[in-house]
């Protein structure tokens, strides 16, 4: 039985939960800056594969295996790589997002682990965007 619950603790099957401390946005919220704020800089952290099959308008596509490295790059090869001023580490609106909100969810506790004190992550994810805005 104490085998069954730590199993279930670990969080393996709830992709959707959020992690542990990471601050979140809404569908709402990120509606209402996305397009709209110009301090908005949406990271999409899944594969160039799943983005090609659609994307939430303004993100800009980091793999979660590349978040890392490219946060700790210096502004100027961050701006040849991604087309973008890189993020200070107080941006008020630094969003991260993936599929379903787990990988968004790993990428802004590592933006936290480096400095990026208002990175969120938006843990409707993709899946929930696109059904809202009828994709």
């Amino acid at each position: 039985m104490t085998f069954i619950f730590l199993i279930l603790s670990n969080n393996q099957y709830g992709e959707h939960s959020p992690r542990k401390g990471t601050k979140e946005i809404s569908y709402e919220e990120l509606k209402a800056l996305v397009g709209k704020s110009p301090n908005l800089i949406l990271i999409d952290v899944r594969s160039e594969e799943e983005v090609a099959k659609g994307h939430i308008p303004g993100s800009i596509n980091i793999p979660l295996n590349t978040v890392e490295g490219a946060l700790k790059m210096n502004p100027d090869e961050f701006k040849v790589r991604y087309g973008v001023t890189k993020p200070l580490l107080d941006a008020p609106e630094l969003v991260f997002h993936c599929q379903i909100g787990k990988r968004g969810a790993m990428a802004t506790t590592k933006a936290h682990q480096l400095g990026y004190v208002n990175a969120r992550n938006y843990a409707g994810a993709y899946s929930e965007w696109s059904k809202k805005e009828g994709k």
